[in-house]
């Protein structure tokens, strides 16, 4: 019976062990990954500085992320690049109307192409990469 009692005693002691180890585990995975950032801490050396600006993209590197997609294959009636025929009656409505609908998006096309972080100019520099070559 003694040993009995011991067995059971261990399970007992060796349970609650295990259940505050997994506890620390759980509570350590719950916390909030944002951490409080104060003036002498490696991470203050930003503190109170404007944000740096990325460099504006050119009208190729903008095309090759967000345009090529649709404008390689034809994807949903878009005008291949290079096709000159495609885009002349697109040509015909001049670069402002052609960088509008770029912009604010016009039939299957989405607005700025689904480049939500591109700028204005970003987008009328794609433009012009697509039809400076026909």
């Amino acid at each position: 019976m003694k040993t009995v009692i011991t067995a059971i005693t261990s399970l007992i002691a060796l349970s609650a062990f295990a259940a505050n180890e997994k506890a620390d585990v759980v509570l350590e995975r719950l916390k909030h990954p944002a951490s409080v950032c104060v003036m002498g801490d490696p991470c203050s050396d930003n503190l109170g500085k404007a944000p740096v600006a990325a460099a504006a993209r050119t009208g190729d590197q903008v095309y090759t992320s967000a345009c090529a997609a649709c404008h390689t294959s034809g994807a949903a009636g878009a005008p291949k690049t290079g096709d000159a025929g495609a885009w002349a009656a697109r040509m015909d409505q001049g670069m402002e109307t052609l960088v509008k609908h770029a912009i604010d998006g016009y039939k299957a096309m989405p607005a700025r192409g689904l480049c939500a972080d591109c700028s204005d100019q970003e987008i009328a520099d794609a433009v012009a990469y697509m039809v400076g070559g026909l």
